[in-house]
């Protein structure tokens, strides 16, 4: 007895009609709801404070920490949604899996201010665990009740040490390697 496995052109027809099945829910259930504007709030507001406020002197040190953990942020997210660890019934976007407002918006802005305004390794330190603990208890349960985050597989708890990890690996990154190099 042969097993029959899909074949690429069934993959890419299933994953053209998940994609158009993903464009009528976004048009029909997320395109300016609450959760959407709010969403989209939260994306473009937290930019335009930081940039009210950040440090011009250190410009381009402040962006290569905030670039280095978008990408980190991504990865993790798109892992997170693939392995149905959470997932997101309300998108600004339907063209992407992950949560880009809090993933390129208030997250990496809050991450790139702590960076400048805690430059110290203690200091940083002690405000990323802070940061954590609001983000992981009294943020990620707010977007579970506005409904714009589902957890599948994960619990809140999870998150914690990846908030404060992902700040402290691309602190050391920034810091200790990429700044350090140059300056040699």
């Amino acid at each position: 007895m042969t097993e029959k496995y899909p074949t690429f052109e069934q993959v890419r027809n299933a994953h053209q009609q998940l994609n158009d099945m993903k464009l009528e829910y976004w048009l029909s259930h997320n395109l300016f709801t609450f959760q959407w504007w709010l969403l989209l709030c939260v994306l473009f507001i937290p930019w335009i404070i930081w940039w009210r406020f950040v440090d011009k002197s250190r410009l381009h040190q402040i962006l290569l920490f905030g670039a280095l953990l978008t990408i980190l942020v991504v990865m993790l997210d798109d892992f997170g949604v693939e392995q149905h660890l959470w997932s997101y019934p309300y998108q600004l976007l339907n063209i992407m899996p992950r949560l880009i407002a809090i993933d390129q918006g208030i997250l990496v802005v809050a991450h790139m201010s702590l960076y400048q305004y805690f430059p110290k390794w203690k200091t940083f330190i002690a405000a990323n665990t802070v940061m954590a603990i609001i983000f992981t208890f009294i943020f990620e349960p707010l977007t579970v009740w506005l409904g714009i985050y589902e957890l599948e597989n994960w619990r809140y708890i999870y998150s914690l040490p990846i908030y404060i990890i992902k700040a402290v690996f691309i602190k050391w990154l920034v810091d200790e390697v990429i700044l350090t190099k140059t300056v040699k």
